[in-house]
C-alpha cells in the first residue's frame, strides 16, 4: 500500500510540473510600449492621483490623452468635448511623442521636449514619471465608445465657464420678482489665481469682450445637486454685495441657463470669445482688473487631494 502512495505521490509532483512548465511554454510575449499606448483610444488623466510636487504643463490641463501613429491629441478643452467633437472626441493634435522600451519622449507644440518613464500599474492604468520634476501622472485608458464624456464634462464645469472671455445674457423670464440681478449684462469666470473669481458688468448688450468694462468682482462656487449629475449650482458671492444663488443647467456647449433661486427669474446667457487651451490662457490680455477684458492667466486642473511625496525613484543616469 505506501509503494502504491509513494508511487501515486510522484505521479502527482510530475503531472504538477509539466502543467507549470506548459503554463511557461505558452504564456504570451509583453505588449510593446506602443501597443500599450495605442490598446486604448483615450486615456484619462486623473489629476487627483497625481504623485509630487513638480508639474507637467501640458499633463496638467489636459482632460485625455490619445496616441495615434506618433501624433499625440488631447482634449484641453470641454468646449468641443465628446465623441463627436473636437478630433472625432480625441480632441486637437498637440505635438508628437516617440516610444520605445519603457520610455516616452513627447515633443509638445508649447512645452517642447519632455520626457517620461512609463510604468504599467494595471491592465488599464498607466504612471508616467517625469524623471526632471520627480512627479508622476496617472492615465486610465478608456475605449470611446465606453468613455463617459458627460461625467467628465459635468464633473469639471467649472473649467467650462472659464473657457469663455465673457458670458453674455441673451434672455430673461418675463416670470420672476424683478431684482439686482436684472441689471447685470455679462458675466467673466478668471482662471488662474485662486482659480474661483468672477467678475460682472452692466455694459450695454453686443460690446465686445475685449471693450467691456467690469463693475463688479467676487468669488464664485459650482456645487453639486442631489440625483441630478447633469444640474449644479451657482453662487455669486460680490465682494460688497450679498450672494446670488443660480441653479446651472448646459444648454450646449456655447450656452448656459441660470435659475436665480430667490425671484424666479430665468436667465440664459451666451459665451463670447472662445479660448482655446494650448498651455495657456494668453487670450485674456494682461490689464487693470476694473477694465477691458481682464488679466493673463493660466488654466490648470487643480489637484483637489493633498500633494505628497513620490516613491517613484529616478533610474535616468
Amino acid at each position: 500500500m505506501k509503494a502504491i502512495k509513494l508511487l501515486f505521490g510522484f505521479a502527482l509532483v510530475a503531472i504538477l510540473f509539466t502543467s507549470c512548465n506548459k503554463e511557461t511554454i505558452y504564456e504570451e510575449p509583453p505588449i510593446s510600449l506602443n501597443q500599450l499606448l495605442g490598446s486604448y483610444d483615450l486615456w484619462y488623466v486623473d489629476i487627483n492621483q497625481t504623485s509630487g510636487y513638480g508639474e507637467t504643463p501640458f499633463l496638467q490641463i489636459a482632460f485625455t490623452l490619445s496616441f495615434k501613429n506618433g501624433i499625440l491629441y488631447a482634449n484641453n478643452n470641454l468646449v468641443g468635448f465628446g465623441p463627436n467633437g473636437q478630433g472625432n472626441g480625441l480632441g486637437i493634435d498637440v505635438g508628437e511623442y516617440d516610444a520605445y522600451d519603457m520610455v516616452l519622449d513627447v515633443y509638445h507644440d508649447i512645452d517642447g521636449h519632455q520626457t517620461f518613464d512609463i510604468y504599467q500599474v494595471d491592465y488599464d492604468t498607466i504612471e508616467l514619471y517625469n524623471p526632471n520634476n520627480d512627479t508622476s501622472y496617472f492615465l486610465h485608458g478608456y475605449q470611446k465608445s465606453t468613455f463617459d464624456y458627460d461625467f467628465v464634462f459635468y464633473d469639471n464645469i467649472h473649467y467650462f465657464l472659464q473657457e469663455y472671455s465673457a458670458w453674455e445674457k441673451s434672455f430673461t423670464s418675463q416670470k420672476g420678482a424683478i431684482n439686482e440681478f436684472d441689471n447685470e449684462q455679462f458675466l467673466q469666470f478668471l482662471s488662474g489665481g485662486n482659480d474661483s473669481e468672477f467678475r460682472s458688468s452692466q455694459d450695454q448688450s453686443g460690446t465686445h469682450p475685449d471693450n467691456i468694462y467690469w463693475d463688479y468682482t467676487g468669488v464664485y462656487g459650482v456645487g453639486d445637486v442631489s440625483g441630478n449629475t447633469h444640474l449644479k449650482t451657482l453662487t455669486l458671492d460680490y465682494d460688497y454685495f450679498d450672494n446670488e444663488f443660480f441653479e446651472l443647467s448646459v444648454i450646449n456647449d456655447q450656452e448656459i441657463e441660470l435659475y436665480h433661486a430667490n425671484s424666479g427669474t430665468t436667465y440664459e446667457f451666451i459665451g463670447r470669445g472662445y479660448i482655446q487651451y494650448m498651455k495657456n490662457a494668453e487670450a485674456k490680455p494682461s490689464g487693470d482688473s476694473s477694465s477691458k477684458s481682464g488679466r493673463e492667466a493660466q488654466k490648470k486642473r487643480k489637484q483637489k487631494t493633498a500633494k505628497k511625496d513620490n516613491p517613484r525613484v529616478n533610474n535616468r543616469s
